[in-house]
């Protein structure tokens, strides 16, 4: 009979919370750093959020060569072009950043573009992305993620007690700013598909945040006289294997996309590697040491057990 997979003992007991004042000042340090990356540098947006052209085609000949697509176009000297497949291996999507002068401008890019790909693709679409709509994207992009953070907290606050909802949405938050920093002080491409990526981070790391939480939960029922912080350290020991199994199984599938899945997914697996590590991370360091500085109770009486510890 197969044994499950176990990469700690079940009586492991790594002295995590003890850490809980490192944990602290790092957290806190890269929080700021990425606030302060956001504030200074800003996001190197893509075409979805700064406007421009989308141009679909189909090429004639069979797959199209997104190489020699991208060399041709960038000879056009047009700013930033995108091209990725779209659908079928001939179908491709073109993207051209904004143009300074409106819709004019556009239109002639448009034509620059038709007339270096000549009679060999076939145009099933073509559209212009205004500022307007942009700037509406941007705000859509930044609700989506405010109202899952929302969400979060409502859920965590009915399940369990307000100090487990402020703890998973401090650790939410604290993954969602280290995001946006990284790719601020990086300056990778911003698109709609990493707000994608940020919400299924959300989603992440909430699910590892109350698979911690529960087994904080069935321990504070079970172990009435234990030390509160030895308590949540025997939790996290507890789950410890599971995290980072799912964890390390989440990454080996996220790096296989990252290394083969090609430029047009690469900003997105980037976004999820860096999630699952810092919502991994936060679900242990972070979120767990609130429940301590929060004083959760010890059971569901209304008894705060903070000064147990």
């Amino acid at each position: 009979m197969f044994k499950p997979i176990r990469f700690f003992p079940d009586d492991s007991a790594i002295a995590f919370i003890r850490y809980r004042s490192i944990s602290y000042l790092l957290s806190g340090a890269l929080t700021i750093l990425a606030l302060a990356l956001f504030a200074g540098l800003g996001l190197n947006y893509g075409i979805d959020f700064r406007g421009g052209s989308l141009i679909e085609i189909q090429n004639k000949a069979g797959p199209a060569d997104l190489g020699s697509l991208r060399s041709t176009l960038s000879g056009l000297q047009i700013g930033d072009v995108e091209v990725q497949e779209f659908g079928s291996p001939d179908e491709v999507l073109i993207r051209v950043e904004q143009q300074e002068g409106g819709e004019d401008a556009q239109q002639v890019v448009i034509e620059k573009v038709k007339s270096a790909l000549g009679d060999s693709v076939e145009y099933r679409r073509v559209e212009v992305v205004g500022p307007k709509v942009s700037s509406e994207l941007v705000q859509s992009g930044a609700i989506a993620v405010l109202v899952a953070i929302i969400a979060v907290l409502i859920y965590i606050w009915f399940r369990f007690e307000w100090q487990f909802a402020v703890g998973a949405i401090l650790a939410t938050v604290h993954d969602v700013v280290l995001t946006i920093g990284i790719f601020a002080g990086l300056q990778l491409e911003f698109n709609l598909s990493i707000i994608a990526a940020i919400l299924t981070i959300v989603g992440y790391s909430l699910n590892d945040t109350v698979v911690v939480f529960d087994r904080h939960r069935e321990n504070l029922r079970r172990y009435k006289r234990m030390p509160l912080a030895e308590l949540l350290d025997k939790s996290i020991n507890q789950t410890l294997s599971r995290t980072i199994l799912t964890s390390g199984t989440t990454l080996i599938a996220l790096g296989a996309l990252y290394a083969f899945g090609g430029e047009v997914i690469r900003g997105f697996t980037f976004a999820m590697i860096w999630g699952v590590v810092v919502g991994t991370y936060s679900s242990i360091f972070v979120a767990s040491p609130l429940l301590l500085l929060l004083g959760v109770k010890r059971d569901w009486s209304g008894v705060t057990q903070g000064a147990n510890v």
